[in-house]
């Protein structure tokens, strides 16, 4: 099954690079706030990964937006700060063919060699952990927060909304 296949990508990249971590087996949640207290996490822990598709002037690329759960993404500043001219979220079938992974699922790692990793800044300044479904709707790992920069290694484009 294909979640499977994510969650075993997952774990062998944090086994490989000694991740601090720990894998919680749950029922599914729906939204971020459900699956916050299912996991006994805060809100702002999750790493909630937004499949997008950057486009304009030239540009086209598929971007795996990563930012806190607790946050809103800004496609049209994502666009920008990519060098392109707008942004929207990928269609399920373009979701699935990239992540291998359903909607809500998709843990903040690229295994795609056309899906470029970005985070938003704030992910690494709050907490110690960051907590994020792991390829299917009813696991999750729970990740060191420094471990996660270090491994996925992910270019840091500020792109939340702010209430400037």
């Amino acid at each position: 099954m294909l979640e499977n296949d994510i969650f075993e990508c997952l774990t062998t990249v944090l086994d490989t690079h000694n991740a601090r971590y720990r894998v919680m087996e749950h029922s599914t949640g729906g939204r971020s706030e459900e699956i916050a207290k299912i996991r006994g996490t805060h809100l702002g822990q999750g790493a909630k990964a937004l499949v997008c598709h950057v486009k304009g002037d030239g540009y086209r690329q598929y971007v795996l937006a990563v930012l806190p759960a607790d946050q809103q993404a800004d496609l049209a500043t994502l666009a920008m700060q990519m060098g392109g001219k707008r942004a929207s979220l990928a269609s399920p079938k373009e979701v699935s063919e990239l992540t291998r992974c359903v909607f809500g699922a998709i843990p903040p790692f690229s295994f795609h060699p056309d899906l470029k990793l970005v985070a938003e800044p704030l992910l690494f300044e709050r907490y110690d952990e960051l907590a994020f479904n792991a390829g299917s709707l009813e696991r999750s790992i729970i990740l060191n927060t420094e471990d996660y920069r270090r491994i996925a290694a992910p270019e840091l484009v500020a792109f939340r909304k702010t209430d400037d």
